[in-house]
């Protein structure tokens, strides 16, 4: 069954090659709410000491001027990465006055979608177009929705290790083309076996009564007044009641090869949604949405993984990947663990990697129509019921419980640690996956499940629970603050991005019609 993955560990390793594993670049999008002290949402705009949210290259927002976006740059080391991140913490800390950063996926407290603001990015078409598009989401999917805050991580391989590999397997493609292929061949193993993250990562088993409108769906149970869970939930944010939509239900997008991704991507972001069409797209002068298609842009897909390439200033991100081929995998199914500052550990992230060289070495043959359905149904099973002892996953048209697959994969990354940590002398690789099997044999220990554990114990609810995790990460970050030349540095990068912001407002020639019309006609 895992032939393909033996014989080309076999292959790297004859050949001196195994090395080339470690040099994966690394990077994390990691978003927070910012939050005011009593534990609701920060009305205040993006605060102008940390720059530009249009073109600060490591501090943005996502839906809501409070959803920060905290962006490190890509890292040979995970050490590295979770040091930028925690230097970008100490710099937000040390200018959002008394406000403090959220430390959950699901979000606090809310009052309707009105006391949700969307993100701004000044008057430039560009940034327009970014507001535009938030706002379109609003009318969409309502802004509720669009609170919840993830980890998204960044993961491609070095050229050198490319190189090698299609040497090893005689292959004749241009070196794009087959990482390309190669990269689609990791996002269908992931798309098949990524469920196995959110069980041992998933940190969203309980909500604000507030996100659901103050309705208990079916399958709720009641925790306090304010707090409703699943009792065997790992992530809820990933469920039906996170990022899912109707319009989107029916869409089929190809991971089969990126011809096939880009034609039914590109056909959805063109093909009219007829309940879009009845919100319309100007209206009284104003746009609400970007267009009135299934998908505004490419972005709105939500997905659990996706295919990247750095798109250039004003070009589509489908275009780039056509023009320039996948660069690197984005992987959005990672909660923000609420007993990490950073949201996330190196241990995590470890097992994130090995998991991902996994998915890139193992055989992938297509998806078909029948097996799509089954690692739907898996992840949304998974993500809403995946501590339940007696919950049984699809595959290949069988059943098996999730405990004895789980063990499986976690079995067949060992001679993967083993490659990875050659030059290791801890073994962090290996040490991370005896940890992860650990979290197989006891559910109770998985973030989830400990979130449930202290709330029972504390007799707290979960925002109660949030908002003092949440000032124990602000007090963990403020008492260690910035080197003077590093809180300088942040400064300055600050600075630069609104001098930048300013002059891409100044440089605008055409209208915001013109504008998009010119966008859209990429091609």
């Amino acid at each position: 069954m895992y032939q393909r993955l033996q014989q080309r560990l076999k292959k790297l390793h004859d050949a001196g090659h195994g090395g080339l594993l470690n040099g994966g670049l690394k990077g994390m999008e990691k978003e927070s709410l910012r939050i005011k002290p009593d534990g609701n949402i920060a009305q205040t705009p993006h605060p102008q000491a940390l720059g530009s949210a249009l073109t600060h290259p490591h501090l943005t927002t996502d839906y809501s001027e409070a959803l920060l976006e905290l962006r490190t740059p890509p890292f040979a080391e995970v050490e590295e990465m979770l040091r930028f991140l925690s230097q970008l913490h100490q710099f937000v800390y040390s200018n959002i006055g008394d406000e403090l950063l959220w430390a959950t996926s699901m979000p606090c407290p809310l009052e309707g979608d009105n006391s949700i603001p969307i993100a701004r990015y000044g008057t430039s078409n560009v940034g327009t177009m970014k507001h535009v598009y938030r706002r379109g989401l609003g009318y969409r999917y309502g802004r509720v929705m669009q609170a919840i805050a993830g980890i998204h991580f960044n993961y491609s391989l070095t050229e050198p290790f490319w190189q090698a590999l299609r040497a090893l397997e005689n292959g004749s493609q241009p070196l794009q083309d087959f990482v390309s292929d190669c990269y689609f061949g990791l996002i269908r193993n992931f798309q098949r076996l990524g469920w196995l993250i959110p069980y041992l990562f998933g940190a969203s088993p309980a909500v604000c009564k507030s996100f659901l409108r103050n309705h208990r769906p079916t399958g709720f149970a009641y925790f306090d007044p304010g707090t409703f869970y699943k009792p065997y939930a790992t992530s809820l944010r990933m469920s039906d009641i996170g990022y899912k939509n109707r319009a989107q239900a029916g869409l089929h997008v190809s991971y089969n090869n990126l011809q096939d991704y880009l034609v039914t991507l590109t056909r959805a972001i063109e093909t009219p949604y007829p309940e879009y069409e009845k919100m319309g797209v100007v209206v009284d002068g104003e746009y609400r949405q970007l267009n009135a298609n299934i998908l505004q842009i490419e972005n709105e897909y939500y997905s659990f993984i996706r295919p990247k390439q750095i798109a250039q200033s004003g070009e589509k991100p489908t275009v780039a990947l056509k023009r320039r081929g996948v660069q690197y995998v984005e992987v959005r199914a990672l909660d923000v663990n609420a007993f990490e500052p950073l949201g996330v550990n190196e241990e995590q992230l470890r097992f994130l990697e090995v998991f991902l060289v996994f998915c890139l070495l193992q055989d992938s043959p297509p998806i078909s129509a029948v097996e799509q359905k089954e690692f739907e149904y898996n992840q949304r099973m998974v993500a809403e019921y995946g501590r339940d002892p007696s919950l049984a996953l699809q595959r290949r048209g069988g059943r098996q419980s999730l405990r004895e697959w789980a063990t499986e994969i976690c079995n067949v990354l060992r001679p993967v640690c083993d490659l990875m940590d050659r030059a290791e002398s801890r073994q962090p690789y290996a040490s991370a996956l005896t940890n992860q099997l650990k979290l197989i044999g006891d559910p109770e220990q998985t973030p989830s499940a400990r979130i449930l554990a202290e709330l029972w114990q504390s007799k707290e609810s979960f925002a109660n629970f949030a908002l003092r995790v949440s000032s124990k990460h602000r007090n963990h970050f403020t008492e260690h603050g910035l080197s003077v030349a590093d809180a300088q540095r942040f400064t300055e990068v600050a600075r630069a991005s609104l001098k930048k912001q300013q002059a891409i407002e100044a440089a605008d020639s055409i209208s915001f019609d013109e504008y998009l019309r010119q966008y859209f006609a990429q091609s």
